[in-house]
């Protein structure tokens, strides 16, 4: 359970309470993201995430063209893979900023996890 003392919310080793799966501040939010599986390509236009990798390994596959690009919300793009971008190997340990208009896409291999802290925020 979060515990919450002079204005300091925590989430005891790392995990939010059940419910509370982001704390969203001004311009901000945190929130735990745990992936079982390959995932669609993302661009958030105005936000950039900040990411810890706490446990597990992906590829991660950044710029490049998104393949079959659709509107997923309010400045929020999504689309099934990605053409041409750069993969790379994150693990545990990993920390890495992805800055707003820059498609990534998480991909798996089967029977791997991965999970993250993440640090959203909507530049201004």
């Amino acid at each position: 359970m979060a515990q919450t003392d002079g204005g300091l919310t925590v989430w005891p080793k790392g995990v939010p309470p059940a419910g509370a799966a982001r704390m969203s501040f001004e311009n901000s939010a945190m929130m735990i993201s745990h992936r079982v599986a390959t995932g669609r390509v993302e661009v958030h236009q105005a936000v950039a995430d900040f990411v810890v990798v706490q446990s597990g390994t992906a590829t991660l596959i950044t710029g490049g063209e998104v393949v079959d690009q659709v509107t997923t919300g309010a400045n929020e793009l999504g689309g099934s893979s990605i053409k041409g971008g750069v993969s790379r190997t994150v693990t545990a340990g990993d920390v890495y900023v992805i800055p707003p208009g820059v498609p990534h896409w998480y991909v798996l291999q089967p029977g791997v996890e991965i999970t993250c802290l993440l640090i959203k925020v909507t530049k201004k």
